[in-house]
């Protein structure tokens, strides 16, 4: 059973160039970047709720394609599918959640995000690369604990 608010679901949608789909939220200044998507809601799954989030933030459906990271951080699951736009689409940003949004290179992600962070997003880049599914406790893997 999934409880509200017990973790968040991110899409790592990359451009044909390989840079990753940031947007900036409004709400938390001391670390406004990440990836879109959000909390998990009450009856959703985590794919449901990446799927919805950039959804509701770009106005155009997300594929949601398949799951690449699960970090525990705490009580908290986050969970990092790989997902993309629809050809075209237009991102539009919800002005009371969000600022802008940028693409931004895999090498210049640390200068953007938390550490933690910049360490799941890479730990998604990696597993959309080689197939797998990572798990992570505080953004590190096994091998890294």
């Amino acid at each position: 059973m999934i409880v509200v608010g017990s973790g968040s679901a991110g899409a790592l949608i990359r451009s044909t160039s390989g840079r990753v789909l940031l947007v900036e939220r409004t709400y938390r200044p001391e670390a406004p970047w990440t990836l879109p998507g959000g909390v998990i809601e009450a009856g959703e799954t985590p794919r449901q709720a990446c799927a919805r989030e950039p959804y509701e933030e770009s106005g155009g459906l997300t594929r949601v394609e398949r799951p690449l990271v699960v970090d525990r951080v705490g009580d908290l699951v986050h969970r990092v599918f790989t997902a993309e736009l629809p050809e075209g689409a237009r991102i539009r940003l919800p002005e009371r959640e969000l600022a802008s949004w940028a693409w931004v290179a895999p090498d210049a992600l640390s200068g953007v995000l938390p550490a933690r962070i910049v360490r799941r997003v890479r730990e998604a880049i990696a597993a959309d690369t080689d197939g797998s599914v990572r798990c992570l406790k505080d953004g590190f893997g096994p091998e890294d604990r």
